[in-house]
């Protein structure tokens, strides 16, 4: 059994949430570069330099790269044998957030209640999701989430009969729908089966990826790599002002589910794609 102090969770999930708001990841910020060489439409490829301009100076000055800087989103991996010493997990985690939200003068968007909409006033709590695994380590994956592209968010619990031309046109759907609103270009998390709550997981869990990691199953692998191609054929382009960088990357995870069901989840990533890990 291996002992970890909540001291260092509380340390290092601050360090996280700082450094997620401050740093647009390497990989994304290549996939823009990339993008951006590939771009033919004057504005798409202004709107592009302008993104990647203000990525240099949160970076050089350590400052949020968005005004929104999300409700904090953690992926917990636990190993079986690890034992949290000296108070919760849960709450070391939140204090970490609580700590980089205010020493890292980011914008506090919690509301403790969704109906009386009255402010934290520290960004907690998070949205932790847990999971046992064999070893003795402890992962953090810690997302901030904004809500330009959250609230683009879909489910829809399809007929079997629809298949995959089903999945096909509901990913497209929540694409066109969501238009500029979650600041593409974006990532579109997809989960398909499991429940209707197992499929929005999958949806938001997918968006962890890096930029050049695709499904491990070659068949949702290259449907990833269609539905990529057939979203950036809209035309919405980057902020939406037209072009053919719509989004970066389509990231698909799927569960098994029942006979009578086909549950699918649309979880939209604004251009900013934030998250970052940390292994204890």
């Amino acid at each position: 059994m291996r002992e970890i102090d909540t001291g260092l969770i509380t340390k290092e999930v601050k360090r996280l949430v700082m450094e997620a708001n401050y740093f647009l990841p390497e990989d994304v910020l290549a996939r823009l570069k990339k993008m951006r060489e590939e771009e033919d439409w004057e504005l798409a490829s202004a709107t592009l330099d302008k993104i990647l301009v203000n990525a240099e100076i949160a970076k050089n000055d350590q400052v949020a790269m968005c005004q929104d800087t999300g409700m904090v989103v953690v992926f917990v991996e636990m190993g079986q044998d690890v034992h949290i010493v000296n108070g919760s997990l849960e709450d070391a985690i939140n204090q970490g957030i609580r700590e980089g939200y205010e020493e890292g003068y980011l914008r506090k968007s919690v509301v403790k209640d969704p109906l009386d909409r009255v402010n934290t006033k520290d960004n907690t709590p998070g949205v932790i999701h847990y999971n046992i695994v064999e070893g003795d380590k402890l992962s953090i994956t810690e997302a901030p989430k904004g809500f330009g592209s959250e609230n683009m968010s879909r489910i829809k619990m399809l007929k079997p009969a629809e298949g995959l031309q089903g999945v096909k046109d509901f990913i497209l759907e929540s694409v066109v729908l969501a238009g500029p609103n979650p600041c593409p270009p974006t990532v579109v998390g997809v989960g398909i089966g499991g429940t209707f709550e197992k499929a929005a997981f999958l949806a938001k869990h997918s968006l962890m990826r890096d930029m050049d990691e695709y499904s491990d199953n070659p068949f949702y692998e290259a449907l990833e790599k269609e539905m990529l191609e057939e979203i950036n054929k809209l035309g919405i382009g980057p902020q939406g002002y037209g072009g053919k960088t719509t989004a970066f990357k389509v990231n698909i995870e799927s569960y098994p589910t029942h006979i009578a069901g086909l549950p699918v989840a649309v979880n939209i990533n604004c251009h900013a794609a934030r998250h970052k890990q940390v292994i204890l």
